[in-house]
């Protein structure tokens, strides 16, 4: 077992939305003019140089990095974040950023509820209480039956189911596997699935847009590993509330830079879902 930190895993889970969120906004931009799978293949291909740099530096090289107990599991985990990528960029495409996240904010409220049964973690009955506080502010930004509630809210839905599987299989490998072990799998299984599927979907990219690219695959790149860390040194209980805040990062890059429109129940629901976060963590430093 690793060692806890729960303080620091919240503060690398706010760093992890914000960066995400950024990435959403470049990906918003890439899919709306290439192939999805093209885009993520291309993210892939850096993600996958990035982390084989990273290893051969260690000690014991790419060898160490690759030598896990559990290969199955951290293969798979891989695959299904790739997966979940193209899945939600999608939906960008389909929804925007704001309502996209506004389904997606979900999946804390999945894997925070599952950390039980799944990974055998402790979940208090006010931690509880937060999560059930951040579920009602998920209602009132779907608002069954009206406005982002359609067919299409599926599809940021299934990345929701995905991610939070993603994100307890995470927490799982760490117990056994270093965070090296699991950024390298994440990025070379990744990349060779992705592969396999995005050559498929070629297309010429603009000089303006290669560079868009390059900030996409930094901010992936670092993403990933800040969101292996955060799951490697705290609960997932403890950490998944302030997930949320991606839920404002995104929501905020999607009004100001690509003028989307925020409905007064996301606003409201948004400020039920942060506010569950913030709880948890006064908690926090009173139980410490």
């Amino acid at each position: 077992m690793t060692d806890q930190n729960t303080r620091l895993g919240i503060w690398l889970m706010v760093l992890t939305t914000f960066i995400f969120a950024v990435q959403d906004g470049i990906s918003r931009h890439l899919a709306s003019e290439y192939n999805v799978f093209m885009v993520v293949m291309i993210r892939y291909w850096f993600f996958a140089a990035f982390v084989m740099a990273v290893a051969a530096r260690k000690a014991g090289g790419l060898r160490a990095a690759a030598t896990t107990s559990q290969p199955l599991v951290q293969g798979f985990r891989a695959v299904l974040l790739v997966a979940e990528i193209c899945v939600m960029i999608y939906a960008f495409t389909l929804l925007g950023l704001v309502e996209s996240h506004a389904v997606f904010s979900a999946y804390p409220l999945l894997v925070a509820a599952l950390s039980g049964p799944v990974l055998g973690e402790r979940v208090g009955w006010r931690r509880w209480v937060a999560i059930g506080v951040g579920f009602v502010g998920v209602l009132v930004i779907l608002e069954p039956g009206f406005g982002v509630f359609q067919p299409a809210a599926v599809v940021p839905f299934v990345a929701a189911l995905m991610f939070a599987l993603y994100g307890l299989l995470t927490r799982y490998v760490a117990r056994r596997d270093m965070a090296a072990t699991s950024f390298f799998w994440t990025g070379t299984v990744g990349a060779v699935a992705m592969t396999a599927v995005g050559a498929w979907f070629w297309e010429p990219m603009s000089g303006p847009d290669w560079a868009w690219m390059g900030a996409l695959c930094i901010t992936g790149a670092a993403g990933h590993y800040t969101l292996i860390k955060c799951y490697e040194v705290a609960e997932a209980s403890a950490v998944q509330p302030f997930a949320y805040l991606q839920l404002v990062f995104s929501g905020s890059i999607g009004i100001v830079v690509f003028a989307e429109m925020i409905r007064l129940n996301v606003a409201l629901g948004a400020v039920l879902i942060v506010g569950a976060g913030l709880f948890t963590l006064w908690r926090q430093r009173v139980t410490a």
